[in-house]
């Protein structure tokens, strides 16, 4: 069975896309060749939240930034295992009966070890912020 493919029904769809383009394209260069240039001191300082910048830029910071980072990442990647594992563990036809007490053990497994990481960082005072 061959379906012909009609190529019409998307002229419409390229078209759009070559008005956007076009426009798109037509706006910048408008902007950029008639619009008001006043290069004063206050625009070439740079943004900083709102702030003046005083100081060197490459300043350090504390190290409990990034822990607090990790952390988040350490956690958010455990969220993307979690989730799909209990979104077919709990439907029926997910895992057969034969890989159910497994792969139960595995997570569960998994769930200590965060649980260790997570015991180790409270012991080492990763969470006590100064």
């Amino acid at each position: 069975m061959s379906e012909e493919f009609d190529l019409g029904a998307y002229y419409p769809i390229l078209a759009y896309l070559a008005v956007l383009i076009g426009f798109s394209i037509t706006t910048l260069i408008v902007a950029h060749t008639v619009g008001p240039r006043h290069h004063t001191e206050g625009k070439q300082v740079p943004y900083e939240s709102g702030m003046d910048p005083i100081g060197d830029a490459r300043q350090r910071f504390d190290i409990k930034f990034y822990l607090v980072a990790i952390m988040f990442l350490v956690f958010d990647v455990e969220l993307l295992f979690l989730y799909p594992w209990a979104v077919v563990a709990y439907t029926d036809g997910g895992y057969g009966a034969v890989l159910k007490g497994p792969v139960f053990w595995s997570v569960l497994a998994f769930m200590g070890l965060l649980l260790i990481g997570y015991l180790y960082d409270w012991k080492k005072g990763v969470f006590r912020w100064r």
